[in-house]
């Protein structure tokens, strides 16, 4: 990117706050704007400050991330939301999804992860960490959940919603299938359409909680 990606850190932690901006301002593409302990602190920077991406811990004491979600249309800004967390539950990872929250990475991820899906996010991608994928796939299939079987994918859908699942820039996903990238983001309109959704995150939650005994039955 021409411009530094601009990046605001709410964590509630100071030692790990200070640590990772150490991090992220050895590479020349990141900018540290602010870093911050609790909800009121972000909004204050929020509505003072262009950003690119938030790193969001869910877990912040007495407050949760989700309060932050809540609160980021108020301020009317487009920062993209990066959740960094020590561990959620299935149940809270699906609903962060659908509250918008661009990706979900691990606390113990390595840091060259963490740099990786900040890129991606800053340029419009989404970031899963391919455990969590597997995890809440793994348990919505295991409880038997009720799927919908009334819109089912074309192949090609099926291939694409894969390699979103997989963490897969749209780049990526047509290299791989040998397409063109307006071609991708044509067939991600389409799944959008089929899921009733308008983002990447809230696509993947309704593919996992609602669809994944059809729609993901390749997947595991």
């Amino acid at each position: 990117m021409s411009t530094p990606i601009r990046i605001l850190l709410l964590d509630d932690h100071s030692l790990f706050r200070e640590s990772l901006v150490r991090l992220l301002e050895s590479e020349p593409d990141f900018r540290v704007v602010a870093h911050c302990a609790t909800v009121s602190g972000a909004i204050d920077v929020l509505q003072r400050t262009p950003i690119d991406v938030v790193l969001l811990d869910y877990d912040l004491g007495e407050e949760r991330g989700t309060d932050l979600l809540r609160q980021l249309h108020a301020c009317k800004s487009s920062a993209r939301v990066l959740m960094v967390t020590a561990g959620m539950s299935e149940r809270t990872t699906l609903d962060v999804l659908n509250a918008g929250v661009d990706g979900v990475l691990f606390k113990h991820s390595n840091p060259a992860q963490l740099v990786d899906a900040i890129r991606k996010i800053a340029q419009g991608e989404m970031w899963l960490d391919g455990g969590i994928v597997r995890s809440l796939v793994s348990g919505v299939k295991d409880r038997g959940a009720e799927t919908r079987n009334t819109r089912p994918l074309t192949s090609r859908q099926q291939e694409v919603l894969s390699g979103i699942l997989d963490g897969l820039t749209n780049k990526e996903i047509a290299w791989n299938l040998k397409v063109s990238e307006s071609s991708i983001k044509a067939v991600i309109q389409e799944l959008f359409q089929k899921a009733g959704v308008r983002t990447r995150s809230q696509l993947v939650r309704i593919a996992i909680e609602k669809h994944a005994g059809d729609w993901l039955s390749n997947d595991n």
